[in-house]
């Protein structure tokens, strides 16, 4: 008798044991969905005047969620409907460069409530056959938002691509469009790692990066190498300043966003008319990838994929010296144009 009342007690305390720990689970996501959220979410600017276009920043936190089961087609057009989601076209566009730090900017300003962002690489302006499709194509491959929020993607190939500037412009003559940049030495031998890389998972041989940088016949800079051509900036940007002011343009500093990320953030919030929402809150660094990882809650975090970050290979100082040298007018005029100096050698 006395062990089938122990056992009852046992059960008893079990069962009051996990509605306990249920209890605490819901607390600790309802804080962490509140936390440093205010009750009002005005956005300013052609996104809507401040008291205007005003939307409940707690129904904009809901959708990381929400906007989840819609990406991966779980939702039905009455759930659609239900919550007024739209899939609307960018209001902004990180248009460059590669290796500059696109993927790490996108993932950051997702942080923001007002920020819905495409996941993959749409490629609808430098690529003929997409963008042959039509507009509506491209309109459905973004992201479900609200209709207050603003959507934005990122293509690096769109900097550099001849066609793109004009074709963005036909679609949007206003949109903002951000340009992330790295020293142009260091974003050069960025860009011949990630494809040393591939080769190696295949079991192919490369080219040094010497030996391609360097014209063997002149030992000068190879302009022919494209990861050189890419670096030179001003010569991009300037086939895109036919087509848009340099006011609808935002240089982002990828070498600074990497070890102070919050400031470089904090003035594309300002550059997008966004109310300030990214705090350091939002910004841990993770000692052990060596890299700030993103925190959207006391629940949710997440770091970038392992394949960013690669350690670059060794390159000889002198060819290193010569890049720089040869990049540094180009660096200046850049500084001219768009108005930013940065802290490259």
């Amino acid at each position: 008798m006395l062990f089938k009342q122990q056992a009852w007690l046992r059960q008893k305390l079990l069962v009051l044991g996990s509605l306990a720990v249920g209890s605490l689970l819901y607390l600790v996501a309802r804080v962490g969905s509140l936390d440093r959220l205010q009750p009002i979410c005005p956005i300013e600017g052609r996104f809507g005047a401040r008291g205007q276009a005003e939307f409940p920043l707690r129904a904009l936190q809901f959708k990381r969620g929400l906007l989840h089961e819609f990406r991966k087609g779980n939702a039905s057009k009455d759930q659609v409907r239900l919550h007024d989601l739209v899939q609307q076209l960018p209001k902004a566009i990180i248009i460059g460069v590669r290796k500059g730090g696109t993927r790490a900017l996108l993932e950051m300003l997702n942080l923001h409530p007002a920020v819905v962002k495409a996941s993959q690489e749409i490629h609808f302006f430098d690529n003929d056959e997409n963008y042959a499709k039509g507009i509506e194509w491209y309109r459905k491959k973004m992201p479900f938002s609200y209709p207050q929020q603003i959507t934005i993607e990122k293509s690096p190939a769109y900097f550099i691509t001849e066609e793109v500037p004009e074709r963005i412009y036909k679609m949007n003559s206003s949109i903002k469009l951000l340009i992330i940049v790295r020293e142009p030495t260091t974003r050069a031998i960025s860009d011949y790692t990630q494809v040393l890389e591939g080769k190696e998972r295949k079991n192919k041989t490369y080219y040094k990066f010497e030996k391609l940088a360097i014209d063997p016949n002149t030992c000068e800079v190879n302009t022919k190498y494209k990861a050189v051509r890419t670096s030179i900036y001003t010569k991009h940007l300037e086939r895109w300043l036919k087509y848009f002011p340099i006011e609808q343009f935002h240089i982002v500093d990828g070498d600074r966003l990497i070890t102070e990320p919050l400031p470089e953030l904090q003035l594309v919030e300002k550059f997008l008319n966004l109310p300030p929402r990214i705090s350091q809150y939002n910004l841990y660094f993770n000692a052990t990838r060596g890299f700030y990882c993103l925190r959207f809650n006391i629940i949710f975090n997440k770091c970038l994929a392992g394949s960013k970050g690669r350690i670059h290979p060794e390159v000889d100082p002198s060819v290193i010296t010569k890049l720089r040298k040869f990049f540094h007018p180009f660096n200046q005029k850049f500084y001219q144009i768009t108005g930013r100096t940065l802290n490259w050698p």
